[in-house]
């Protein structure tokens, strides 16, 4: 987890429960809020059920990807939610089992498209919307658009649009119901050209499986059993999302697997009472396509269990909104989606409790260009804060190199190994260096 302006993506164009349906002026895409009175698969009481489609900005993870979709939501939606997700038109497989390299950028999985070479998709589990390029719909849309809303009460709006076929391997998805959208600054951000986000309702007639330490992604027919076994949990039927309960010592609360977040764990702690070891505290900036928010991030003292699974002292984001499983805890197993059966499988070779390093931070956060990266976060009480930093200062070379040269996996591992990085501002026409010191944000 690095310092970028962490993004959050596609689950945020929904992060809890979204849908596109209908035509022309019909189409609508709705978020609900969520109550305790339903109880999740299995009897657990916890937040598990809409109750009503009043809007709610949705925010989640770090910057990283969690961005995009994460805080969009259809402004002055007041229907209740009649339909499910829209799903593909067909699915066609070509072999019984289709293995997808991917490329894993943080805590992302990338596939490249077979039909354009050096162009990705983001598989978001946590949206229940595809969002593509412009330049793969044809002809552009001129249709209706929905309107979406983020944090902090801006909107924008954006075309429907049927994709005509989706090629991934040996697996064609046609006639598929997507929203347009520019990922040039995810494209940005990330080092690499997206196209898309592929969203959860896309897999309706597969079984998905998110291999993270084979850094591949699988698909089967969705009358197959999941090749992987491993710990099975049941999630939420009603509308087709990975909605699953978690424990947190005596309390039983709901939670949305989340591939498009770069977090390990966003909590919701209203009603959980959650105890801390460290901070909570301010963090990183959180992004989203329509305004910022400050990260509170700590470490818990407690166990988040997840079936069989334990991660022991985690760190988590707090959020006012869903809670939710982010990558970067994700990223420990190969997690199988089986929508067909309405469970999720997480397989890990290890049974040893998970434990999460210390968070490290330079103390700033950033939106990121080619020729520059625009300071969007200074955390409080940092060595960035005590040198002057401040919003809106840019910065173009990092420890000598041009930006251009720091892509999203190597700026990590600086902050993860380095003890100061000397970053060059630009003021005018006049370049500055500063040394700025990283710390351990959360022990």
């Amino acid at each position: 987890m690095s310092d970028f302006n962490a993004w959050q993506t596609a689950d945020q164009l929904h992060r809890r429960e979204s849908a596109v349906g209908g035509t022309g002026q019909d189409a609508v895409l709705c978020h609900q809020s969520w109550t305790a009175a339903n109880p999740l698969p299995g009897g657990s009481p916890g937040l598990v059920r809409p109750q009503s489609s009043v809007v709610r900005p949705l925010s989640s993870g770090r910057w990283l990807v969690s961005w995009l979709l994460g805080l969009l939501f259809l402004t002055g939606c007041t229907l209740p939610f009649r339909r499910e997700p829209p799903k593909p038109g067909r699915t066609t497989f070509s072999a019984p089992l289709v293995i997808l390299p991917a490329q894993q950028l943080g805590n992302f999985l990338l596939l490249e498209a077979r039909e354009n070479r050096g162009s990705y998709f983001l598989v978001d589990t946590g949206s229940s919307v595809t969002l593509i390029s412009p330049a793969l719909v044809r002809p552009p849309p001129h249709g209706p658009t929905v309107r979406v809303a983020g944090a902090f009460g801006s909107s924008t709006e954006l075309p429907l649009a049927s994709l005509r076929r989706l090629q991934l391997g040996d697996v064609l998805f046609e006639h598929l119901p997507v929203l347009v959208y520019d990922c040039g600054p995810l494209s940005a951000h990330l080092g690499v050209r997206i196209d898309g986000v592929l969203g959860f309702p896309l897999f309706r007639e597969a079984v998905l499986t998110l291999d993270y330490p084979g850094s591949r992604i699988l698909l089967q027919p969705a009358r197959n059993a999941p090749l992987i076994p491993g710990t099975a949990v049941g999630f939420d039927d009603t509308h087709k999302t990975p909605l699953i309960p978690v424990r947190l010592g005596d309390r039983t609360f709901a939670a949305l697997i989340d591939s498009g977040s770069d977090t390990a764990f966003s909590l919701n702690p209203i009603g959980l009472e959650p105890e801390f070891l460290h901070g909570p505290r301010i963090g990183a900036t959180i992004g989203t396509i329509t305004g910022d928010r400050l990260q509170r991030i700590g470490r818990l003292a407690g166990t988040l269990v997840i079936g069989e699974q334990r991660f022991e002292q985690p760190i988590v984001d707090l959020t006012d909104e869903l809670s939710s499983i982010g990558g970067d805890a994700l990223r420990h197993f190969a997690v199988s989606f089986d929508q067909e059966r309405n469970r999720v499988s997480f397989y890990r070779a290890s049974r040893e409790p998970i434990v999460a390093l210390p968070r490290r931070s330079a103390g700033v956060s950033f939106s990121k260009t080619p020729a520059y990266w625009r300071v969007v976060g200074v955390v409080p009480e940092s060595s960035a804060e005590a040198r002057g930093v401040e919003l809106g200062d840019l910065v173009t070379r990092i420890n000598g190199e041009p930006v251009a040269r720091w892509d999203l996996r190597r700026y990590e591992m600086l902050v993860a190994t380095a003890s100061e990085i000397i970053f060059t501002f630009l003021n005018g026409a006049r370049e500055y260096e500063r040394r700025i010191e990283v710390f351990v944000l959360i022990p």
